[in-house]
C-alpha cells in the first residue's frame, strides 16, 4: 500500500520557514530561490488541503494547523536524520548499542570504563543517553538502561551490578582541625540533597540516633555530580554514593567526616527488552559489563580493607 507521505524536500522547506517566519532566510539556509521555497511550501499546502502559512503582503506567520505541523515535522525529520547516521555508522562498525544510562554513573563510572571495552571490541559503537526513570522499550530507540533502584521492570531482564554504600562527605575545609565529627554535629552544617533522594538525610540521623536535627534543611541539586562539587566547593555536607567519590577521596579533595554509612537495599541493574536476550552485540557489552563490575567490586573490596 503506498504510503501518504508527502515530498521530503517539501517537509524540509516548512520546517525551515516554520523556524524563521521568511521565506527569504529559508532560501538562504537551502541554497534556493525565494519562488522554489514557495512552491514547495504551496505544494505541501495543497497536499495537505489546508494552509499552513498566514500571509501578509512580505510577512508570514503559522497557522493553527502549521503550528501544530511544524513541531511533528521537526521532530520526525530529527529522528530521521538520527537513525540515518546511525545507519551510515554501521559501514565501519560491528553494530552500534544504544543504551540509556544514569548521568552521575555515567561520567564517573561508566566512561573512564570504556576504553577497555573498546580496546577489546573496537568495531561496536555504544551510545549513551541520559535517562534518570524508567521507560518503556517499545517507545524508544534504547536497546538496554542502566537503571538504579529494584529489579522490577515489565517485560524486561534485569542482571545485577552492584549496590551502594552511602556517605557523607564534604571538603577538608569545613573541619578545621578536626578529623572526624558526631553525628549530632551536622546540626552545626549546611546538609546538601539530592533531589531523587530527599529522605537520605533523615534515613542516615534515624541510623545514627539522632532524632532533634532538622534533616530536610539545606540545599538541593539535580544530580550526584553537582552534589559532589557542591560538596568540594565546601558548601556543606552532602550524602552521596561512595562509589562516585572514590577519586576525591583518594586525592584528599573530600574527606568522610564520619565513620557511619548508610547502605542501600537497592542496586544498580544492567536492564533490556526480553525481546532482545538473543542479541550478539548486546551480549558481548553485557559480558563485559557484568566482568568489569564484578573486578570493581573486589577492587573495592581490598580497598575497604586498607
Amino acid at each position: 500500500m503506498r504510503r501518504k507521505i508527502p515530498s521530503i524536500d517539501a517537509l524540509v522547506a516548512f520546517e525551515a520557514a516554520a523556524r524563521h517566519l521568511s521565506f527569504t532566510r529559508t532560501a538562504e539556509e537551502l541554497s534556493l530561490t525565494q519562488s522554489a521555497v514557495g512552491r514547495q511550501v504551496a505544494s505541501l499546502e495543497e497536499y495537505l488541503g489546508t494552509p499552513l502559512f498566514n500571509r501578509f503582503k512580505r510577512r508570514i506567520s503559522l497557522t493553527e494547523a502549521g503550528e501544530i505541523y511544524a513541531k511533528r515535522v521537526r521532530e520526525n525529520l530529527e529522528r530521521l536524520e538520527r537513525d540515518t547516521l546511525a545507519a551510515m555508522a554501521h559501514r565501519n562498525a560491528g553494530g552500534i548499542l544504544e543504551l540509556a544510562v544514569i548521568p552521575t554513573f555515567a561520567t564517573r563510572w561508566l566512561i573512564p570504563r570504556l576504553p577497555a571495552f573498546y580496546a577489546a571490541h573496537g568495531d561496536i559503537v555504544v551510545n549513551l543517553t541520559t535517562r534518570a526513570a524508567p521507560f518503556l522499550f517499545k517507545d524508544t530507540p534504547f536497546d538496554a538502561a542502566i537503571h538504579f533502584g529494584d529489579p522490577v521492570w515489565p517485560g524486561s531482564v534485569a542482571r545485577y551490578l552492584f549496590g551502594e554504600e552511602i556517605t557523607a562527605v564534604c571538603s577538608p575545609r569545613l573541619l578545621g582541625r578536626k578529623a572526624k565529627l558526631a553525628p549530632r554535629d551536622v546540626a552545626g552544617f549546611t546538609l546538601l540533597h539530592q533531589s531523587a533522594r530527599p529522605d537520605a538525610w533523615r534515613q542516615w540521623l534515624a541510623q545514627a540516633a539522632v532524632h532533634d536535627v532538622d534533616s530536610m534543611k539545606g540545599q538541593r541539586y539535580e544530580l550526584f555530580s553537582m552534589l559532589v562539587e557542591a560538596a568540594k566547593a565546601g558548601l556543606g555536607l552532602a550524602l552521596v554514593p561512595r562509589f562516585l567519590v572514590a577519586h576525591e577521596l583518594r586525592s584528599g579533595e573530600l574527606v568522610r567526616p564520619f565513620d557511619l554509612s548508610l547502605p542501600s537495599d537497592k542496586g544498580y541493574y544492567l536492564v533490556y527488552p526480553e525481546r532482545k536476550q538473543n542479541s550478539p552485540l548486546l551480549k558481548t557489552f553485557e559480558d563485559w559489563l557484568l566482568s568489569t563490575a564484578e573486578q570493581y567490586l573486589e577492587s573495592s573490596k581490598h580497598e575497604s580493607r586498607r
